[in-house]
């Protein structure tokens, strides 16, 4: 175990110290490549600011997936380059939706296939696993992308994630997860002073592509590899699996336009009741805290406790799902989402849906997405063009970006 946390430890001090050194350069050059986000209707942040923030934590990754001597690393560093390679195009110049999910698709097989060679399962068995694992890859990435739109989430969700990777790794003297974990917990905590209070630069594709991938090849390491309990697993994650997975079957359900970005995930309906992003992103972090030592009572050899702490992990996730109700802001079929008075065209709202003391920075309930209702405006504040109402912050990986 000794020689595990040396590495891990090494991992970490290489991760931290990469991203510490490196965040600083990479924003003015982010700045210089026009790589910035514009806020429209679907933000949660008001000032343009650079996106690609992330570039340092993949590179790290890739550095500390280095210093394991294990073939599993290899598979490691190779997924987050890649992911990471689609997320900076993505960022940089953009990227077809389709084309996007057909790269990631492709890159989640070949780990897919690598994780099942390198676990030696019967050809049969190798060829199902490579495919669910592609699957589980490409959609985890694409959920964390998806989950990506307050200040600080997915950094925190990353260090709580990547510790409890380390933790599981150091317990079961696993060197890929005890390192891998330890990497990626500490170069989110390095970039989380960029990012958490005042956002001066976005972890953006590349980075959320890049965590989301080294996450997901982490669980299907612990489950495939290391024979880890599906809870223990995928405890880390669930959080931004639930969001995820009940929102996009709310929206599909409801008949509203799926494919189309949006701003209706539990997380981003709690700052519209009100909370800052600071206590979503607290909230969130403590909850899968909270879930993942739920999911690792499932080490213990009790069915009860097992059982036990399972319901107690989906009544919390039910509890968050349901919390922005609670706090009066509901999902109704066709979701009025809360966006800038100034922002909204004004042929769009009725005039009684209108408060009648409106601010700078008041709020109006608008139909999702706003209809693209031609309307005059004053020459300083020209209309913006129809696919910055429909864009999302370059959110997504699925066919329509922003989708989940």
């Amino acid at each position: 175990m000794h020689g595990h946390l040396a590495t891990a430890a090494a991992a970490a001090v290489l991760s931290a110290g990469f991203v510490a050194a490196a965040e600083p350069v990479t924003i003015p050059l982010l700045r210089r490549a026009a790589a910035i986000d514009t806020p429209n209707l679907r933000s949660s942040h008001t000032v343009p600011t650079p996106r690609g923030g992330g570039a340092p934590i993949a590179i790290a990754l890739v550095l500390a997936a280095a210093l394991l001597p294990a073939a599993t690393a290899l598979i490691f560093g190779a997924a987050v380059a890649v992911f990471a390679a689609m997320g900076l195009a993505d960022d940089l110049r953009g990227l077809p939706a389709r084309g996007r999910l057909a790269m990631q698709a492709a890159a989640g097989l070949a780990a897919g296939g690598l994780l099942a060679h390198a676990a030696g399962l019967p050809p049969a068995a190798a060829v199902g696993a490579a495919v669910a694992i592609a699957a589980w890859i490409t959609g985890f990435v694409n959920a964390f992308n998806f989950m990506d739109g307050v200040n600080g989430i997915s950094g925190a969700h990353a260090v709580v994630g990547g510790a409890c990777y380390a933790g599981l790794g150091l317990w079961h003297a696993d060197p890929l997860l005890a390192a891998g974990g330890a990497a990626v917990a500490a170069g989110a905590a390095a970039f989380l002073p960029w990012n958490a209070i005042r956002a001066r630069v976005f972890l953006g594709d590349v980075g959320s592509y890049a965590l989301g991938a080294a996450l997901a090849v982490l669980a299907a390491s612990a489950v495939v590899l290391a024979g880890l309990p599906p809870e223990a697993a995928l405890g880390p994650l669930a959080l931004y699996l639930a969001d995820t997975a009940w929102t996009l079957q709310r929206r599909i359900r409801a008949g509203e336009p799926w494919l189309l970005a949006h701003r209706t995930h539990a997380y981003q309906r709690l700052t519209d009741a009100g909370w800052s992003h600071q206590r979503v992103t607290a909230a969130t972090a403590a909850l899968t805290a909270v879930l993942s030592l739920l999911g690792a009572v499932s080490l213990t050899p009790g069915p009860l406790a097992r059982t036990a702490a399972d319901l107690a992990g989906l009544a919390l996730l039910a509890a968050y799902l349901r919390a922005p109700a609670w706090l009066g802001h509901p999902a109704p079929a066709a979701l009025a989402s809360a966006v800038p008075a100034s922002a909204v065209p004004a042929s769009a709202v009725p005039a009684s849906a209108v408060p009648a003391a409106t601010g700078p920075g008041s709020t109006v309930p608008v139909p999702w997405p706003v209809p693209a209702v031609p309307a005059p405006r004053p020459a300083q504040a020209p209309a913006p063009a129809a696919g910055e109402l429909i864009a999302g912050e370059r959110a997504a990986a699925a066919p329509g970006s922003g989708a989940a």
